[in-house]
């Protein structure tokens, strides 16, 4: 006998400003059962998971909650602002009988000390924290929306490990196919307002998806072919019976309404990468760089060889320097010792990891024009912006929307957008996958496996590096990087384990000096300032007019003449020369601890 659950919603019905977000949608949750919750960016995925947690009122049907069942809610974005600290925010959580111990530890396991006032938390940290609250209790039921966002793969793989170890029954919804594959054993697939349950997990979804959808079509073509058939009738038949021909006209208008009420599958996302011209073989060559911050090292004589066509993936702890690898491998950063020589005829396009370049005053067309048109070229041919944010399911309306008025989703096809959009033949990737729905996500991977040029990724998703890596690139610890063939899980198999956290690899690097936890609570006490910012912000462009400055001097110290004609002349530029070279180095170093610093804070 099947045992009874411990949550369940029933013919959900929920609409949002007149249009149909839910129409019958079901979830029931029993003991121990682990269900992924699975369905298109905007599908109402969230919405249904708050309805189960009692936050969001739903317009008809029934939501039960077994009265002696605890059930605890992971929200995108939680609210500890009542709280003094992380700890007592998690404690709260607690209920009679709770090891209190629990919350202490997770709090550590997840980077943080329980000191932390929430009003300096950054996003990842107050979602960290949360995280840690609804563990903490060991509840019946775990409701989680995106548990790993903002974790980096040694906590992605710590979370893993610390849910299978649970006997809570959990509903998660997240972008990870590995974390679902691994953790569900049922998967909830909300498509167009409507349930379908799958009693087996992640791994079998998507290929009883395609099956679903290619059914429906072929009913759908069979009940086109149909109405054909009576307009047929209607217009050409042969009289008979009065009484017939008004059965027959009633199921035609049946028919139409039926086909009227289907409601068929949101549109993909077209994309279509904008190639540049073909490079060079050889893309980048290093030759044991070398790259520290103070006594810290960043990169510690590192050499690789980057060749057209390849994918390179690279990962790493927060904090690790994976950015600063790829600035230095795409020559925007130079060594402090080493080589970097970069390949003829590259252009390359870059995705940013921190949708820096997306102000949120811009307006949607903006940001992909550019301002000023109304036109975008892909492969040089130009399109009118409409019909490019069409292929990214934006609609008309939204062109003129802000982009800080868009959703995490949008922002990230926005971004992934203008980045395809660029001619190029050296496609950096930092963390391309955030936000990503899992549709997205395959045409993502299709598009860098059809790719004619060369490839950088950084990312925290394993699935997504198996399928596209050609090698992975990982931070061994204290500036050491090592190269492995093929992708995530060979190089786990090559190397006997997979990432480690950074207070696990840095440990040796830090003996003596300080101890973890006053390491950790230096960094988590605080936030980037205003000033760090807008110097974070405004000193590449600086780095960029020193190394104007630079070049213009070369060139003008280059000609014999001007020694000769002028030497008081030809002493001032060496002596500006020298100058603004110090001045470039000091705003690479600045850059460079300012970097390390947000990666440290808001990793």
């Amino acid at each position: 006998m099947a045992a009874a659950p411990l949550l369940s919603l029933q013919n959900i019905h929920l609409t949002f400003g007149g249009t149909t977000l839910l129409e019958s949608a079901e979830l029931i949750v029993s003991p121990g059962q682990r269900i992924a919750l699975v369905g298109r960016n905007g599908s109402g995925k969230s919405t249904l998971l708050k309805i189960a947690a009692g936050d969001v009122q739903h317009d008809g049907g029934l939501r039960f909650v077994e009265p002696s069942a605890t059930v605890r809610y992971l929200p995108q974005e939680p609210d500890l602002s009542a709280y003094a600290t992380t700890l007592a925010y998690v404690e709260a959580g607690l209920g009679p009988g709770d090891d209190e111990y629990r919350a202490q530890y997770l709090l550590h396991s997840l980077g943080l000390t329980g000191e932390e006032d929430p009003k300096n938390l950054s996003g990842g940290e107050g979602r960290r924290a949360a995280l840690a609250r609804v563990l903490a209790p060991k509840p019946d039921v775990l409701l989680l929306d995106e548990p790993t966002n903002h974790l980096d793969l040694p906590a992605i793989e710590w979370l893993q490990a610390e849910l299978n170890s649970m006997r809570s029954a959990m509903v998660l919804i997240s972008h990870d196919r590995r974390f679902l594959s691994d953790l569900t054993r049922a998967t909830v697939w909300l498509d167009r307002g409507v349930t379908r349950r799958l009693d087996k997990g992640f791994s079998a979804f998507e290929g009883w998806r395609d099956t679903v959808l290619e059914e429906e079509e072929r009913d759908r073509h069979k009940l086109d072919r149909q109405i054909v058939r009576e307009e047929h009738w209607l217009r050409y038949g042969v009289t008979a019976r009065r009484k017939r021909n008004v059965g027959r006209l009633e199921r035609l208008g049946n028919l139409r309404q039926d086909r009227r009420e289907q409601r068929r599958v949101t549109g993909g996302v077209n994309m279509v990468v904008s190639e540049g011209r073909t490079s060079g073989a050889l893309v980048v060559e290093a030759e044991n760089i070398v790259k520290a911050f103070g006594d810290r090292m960043i990169v510690n004589d590192f050499s690789t060889r980057v060749l057209r066509g390849d994918r390179i993936g690279i990962v790493g702890p927060n904090g690790a320097g994976k950015s600063t690898l790829i600035k230095m491998l795409t020559g925007i950063l130079p060594p402090d010792s080493g080589k970097i020589k970069l390949g003829s005829a590259l252009e390359l396009a870059m995705l940013d990891q921190g949708r820096a370049k997306l102000l949120p005053e811009t307006r949607l067309r903006d940001a992909l024009t550019g301002g000023g048109s109304d036109t975008i070229y892909v492969n040089g041919e130009g399109r009118h912006v409409i019909g490019y944010m069409k292929d990214f399911l934006f609609t008309p309306e939204q062109a003129n929307t802000p982009i800080g008025k868009l959703s995490g989703g949008e922002r990230a096809r926005v971004m992934l957008a203008h980045a395809l959009s660029l001619p190029s033949n050296f496609l950096v990737l930092d963390e391309p996958t955030n936000d990503l729905d899992l549709e997205t996500l395959d045409l993502l991977e299709e598009m860098v496996s059809d790719y004619s040029g060369t490839v950088i990724v950084v990312s925290h998703d394993r699935d997504f590096l198996d399928r596209v890596a050609t090698s992975i690139i990982i931070a061994e610890g204290n500036g050491l990087w090592q190269e492995y063939a093929g992708g995530y899980s060979d190089m786990v198999i090559q190397r006997g384990e997979g990432v480690n956290a950074r207070e696990a690899i840095t440990k040796t690097h830090r003996a003596g000096k300080t101890s973890l936890a006053q390491t950790t609570a230096a960094t988590s006490k605080r936030k980037m300032s205003f000033k760090e910012k807008h110097a974070l912000e405004t000193l590449p462009k600086q780095i960029e007019k020193f190394e104007t400055e630079i070049k213009t001097l070369t060139a003008a110290l280059g000609d014999p003449k001007l020694y000769t004609q002028n030497p008081d002349a030809f002493a001032e530029k060496s002596k500006l020369l020298t100058a603004t070279e110090a001045k470039r180095a000091k705003a690479e170093e600045q850059w460079l601890e300012l970097e390390m610093l947000r990666e440290e804070l808001e990793g």
